[in-house]
């Protein structure tokens, strides 16, 4: 009985694990590609940013949002934690870096960043207080 609890309890955990965010930038660019959709480029503080959190909780985590963006999107985070449990990688940090000087130089978190698939920047936007449905409106209203 523990164990048929503890795989019902894992199968549960994944179908609630929100948003899937692709961990490497070129894989992002090139699923983009492929798949002729936008990417959805984060740069999120998760660890101390409050707004940051907030998105994260009320819209990236939220069924709605995930399987539209699953359909529609290619997520993926630039973040910037600060506490030392959750360092990045030497190379993800570069990346994220990067990524930073070219979308983000004015230091803006969270920065909600919409490319098309050559990575051209065709809006942004931040944290905002709007259900997950109005927040793929927002979204979507970058498409020209």
């Amino acid at each position: 009985m523990k164990n048929l609890t503890m795989v019902l309890f894992l199968l549960f955990s994944f179908c609630l694990s929100g948003q899937e965010w692709i961990g490497d930038y070129k894989e992002a660019l090139s699923q983009a590609t492929a798949n002729d959709k936008l990417i959805v480029l984060v740069f999120a503080g998760s660890d101390w940013c409050a707004p940051c959190i907030k998105l994260d909780r009320n819209i990236w985590q939220s069924n709605e949002f995930a399987t539209y963006a699953s359909e529609n999107y290619i997520m993926y985070k630039a973040d910037f934690p600060r506490k030392k449990a959750n360092k990045l990688s030497k190379e993800k940090a570069e990346v994220n870096g990067q990524l930073a000087e070219k979308y983000n130089p004015k230091g803006y978190f969270p920065l909600v960043v919409i490319l098309n698939k050559g990575g051209e920047v065709l809006g942004t936007t931040g944290y905002a207080n709007v259900s997950p449905k109005e927040y793929i409106s927002l979204i979507n209203s970058f498409i020209k």
